[in-house]
Parts: structure tokens; C-alpha cells; sequence
């Protein structure tokens, strides 16, 4: 199929959730509350639907389960999701587990490893990213006794910036930032410390201590991101990571990139400017918020205008 396939958001109401996916993509938000933007999912607690072409009104993971061919994957389900986070106040303090727990004791839930790349972050803004306890044993005892100041390790961010976010990592957005995260299709997260907030009903938070013990990697091994950076007629490229669950990218377009053939499916995240996407005399419009799939074997294809995309493979 020489197709793209653009994907219609689905929206998640957070108690840290603002406005900013409408200021700065002009989505039509349920309110303002809206946290996320499940981009491009299968999720069955938040699918994408088709919203052209041959398949338009299909699901993401009906679509995947349907025709195997656009995507000639291995994996059960849609293995990724993206969604773009607008923290307009701080996240809980959280961490996820791997596949191997997940599949144990999340009903057969995927893992969530994950990544983040920075569109846009006040000034001041930090995340908190691994904790400081050198054993189990003190990592329980700091929990117990509130030590968050002294076991949590925050880390100052900017625009531009990117994460990686390992399974096992202790870690947060903080209030004033706007992120695109590329992650294991999954939903189980398990939250450690919730800064004492109360929900709408009035209710603490709940927690979820065993087995965000049980799931921390301790020691926090940190995993270096390695940039790479090449340029081509019309397009950078960066490279931001390469491994079991994800590769990511960073596109910016200038002029015209002529591209060649995808050989894997490809996913495509529009975060700035706008362009067109061009492919045997069809031409697709491209504007900031815009997402879309390339099917296997898409193309050769141009890209033109002025863009920038984060861009992943499984």
C-alpha cells in the first residue's frame, strides 16, 4: 500500500493535565484537564482510528490484526504507542516494570520501557530521572520515611532535550512540560510518591510500594543516549536510540528530501512546521500535530517544507 495512514488522537483527562496540546497543536481538547494524547495507539484503553484512505474508521490494532502485510511484524500486538504529555503540573512519581513482570502479573500486559523528547519545557522545569539509594533496603527505608529530597534525583530540562527511560527507572515530568513519548504498548505504571495530592472525590492517590520495589532497578543504572547525527540533501537526521523495543529519530526537513523505500513500517510524529508528503503523484498536506504510519515497502517518497518529525521503528 503507497498510502499513509494518518491516525485520529484519543485524549486522556489527567489531574495534571492543561491546555497546552491545544495551544500548541491545535487539538480540539476535551477540557482542560486533558494530560495526554494517545497519538498513535492500540492500547485497548485508547485507540487510534484511520483517518483516510482505504481503512479509514478502522482502529489501529483491528487495522494490525486485519492486514499483517503493512506492517510484516512478529509481535501479537502493536507494539508501540505515542502519545504527546502536557504536564501542567507535576506527575506522580512512578515506575514501570519489565516484560517478564508484566506478562506475570499484569494479565499478560506488555512492559513499558520508554522515551521522551523534550517540544517544550518552561524555564526552571526538571523531571526527576533515578533515585540515590545504593540498596534495596535503603531504597525501602527512604520510602518509609518521606526522604524523597535526599532519594530522588531531579535533572533540568530544556526543548530539544532527549531521555531514555528503561524499564525499572524511578522517574517524573515535572509541572511545565510538554513531551513526546515513544513507548511499549502498555498502560501499567506504578506510582511510588503522589506529593500527598487528592483526586476529585477527595481521595488520596493510590500508590503502589510492593511492587514498584519489586520493579526498581537498584543501583539506577543509567543508560547513556549515544547522538548521532547525518545530513543529507533536505533532511537531518539524529539518532537518538537503537534497541529491543524502539528505534528513534529526530527528522528535519528543509527544502526537499527525496527518501527511499521503508523497509520496515515507520511512524511519523509532525511537532513543528508543516510541509507535504509526496508519493507517485499524490501529494498529503503535513502540519504540526499530525501523525501517520508508512506502511513496509512505502515509497521511494519526498518530503517537503520546512518540518521537523520524530520518527520510530520497532
Amino acid at each position: 500500500m503507497n498510502q499513509p495512514v494518518f491516525l485520529q488522537p484519543v485524549f486522556q483527562e489527567r489531574i495534571w493535565g492543561g491546555t497546552k496540546l491545544k495551544q500548541l497543536f491545535g487539538y480540539d481538547i476535551p477540557n482542560d484537564l486533558t494530560g495526554e494524547c494517545w497519538a498513535v495507539s492500540a492500547h485497548p484503553n485508547g485507540q487510534s482510528v484511520v483517518k483516510n484512505g482505504p481503512y479509514a474508521g478502522i482502529k489501529l490494532g483491528d487495522l494490525w490484526t486485519a492486514h499483517p502485510e503493512l506492517f510484516q511484524s512478529s509481535s501479537a500486538v502493536f507494539p508501540l504507542l505515542t502519545k504527546i504529555l502536557d504536564a501542567s503540573d507535576d506527575l506522580s512519581v512512578q515506575v514501570h516494570p519489565d516484560d517478564e513482570y508484566a506478562g506475570k502479573h499484569e494479565n499478560g500486559e506488555l512492559g513499558k520501557t520508554e522515551c521522551w523528547y523534550i517540544v517544550d519545557a518552561e524555564p526552571g522545569a526538571t523531571i526527576i530521572f533515578g533515585h540515590e539509594a545504593a540498596t534495596k533496603e535503603q531504597l525501602v527505608q527512604m520510602v518509609q520515611d518521606g526522604q524523597w529530597n535526599e532519594l530522588l534525583t531531579q535533572v533540568p530540562v530544556k526543548a530539544g532535550d532527549f531521555f531514555y527511560v528503561p524499564s525499572g527507572t524511578i522517574h517524573a515530568l515535572g509541572k511545565g512540560i510538554v513531551v513526546l513519548e515513544t513507548q511499549q504498548s502498555s498502560d501499567t505504571t506504578y506510582r511510588v510518591y503522589d506529593y500527598d495530592r487528592r483526586d476529585k472525590d477527595g481521595n488520596l492517590r493510590e500508590l503502589h510500594l510492593d511492587k514498584a520495589i519489586d520493579v526498581t532497578s537498584i543501583p539506577q543504572a543509567y543508560v547513556p543516549v549515544q547522538y548521532s547525527t547525518h545530513e543529507a540533501e533536505g533532511i537531518t537526521v539524529t539518532s537518538f536510540v537503537s534497541n529491543d523495543f524502539f528505534t528513534v529519530e529526530k527528522w528535519v526537513v528543509s527544502g526537499v528530501a527525496q527518501l527511499p523505500a521503508n523497509p520496515k513500517y515507520t511512524i511519523a510524529s509532525v511537532i513543528e512546521g508543516s510541509g507535504t508528503l509526496r508519493v507517485q503523484g499524490e501529494n498529503y498536506a503535513l502540519s504540526k500535530g499530525d501523525h501517520f504510519i508508512l506502511p513496509v515497502a512505502f515509497g521511494p517518497y519526498s518530503l517537503e517544507g520546512a518540518l521537523e518529525l520524530i520518527i520510530s521503528q520497532e
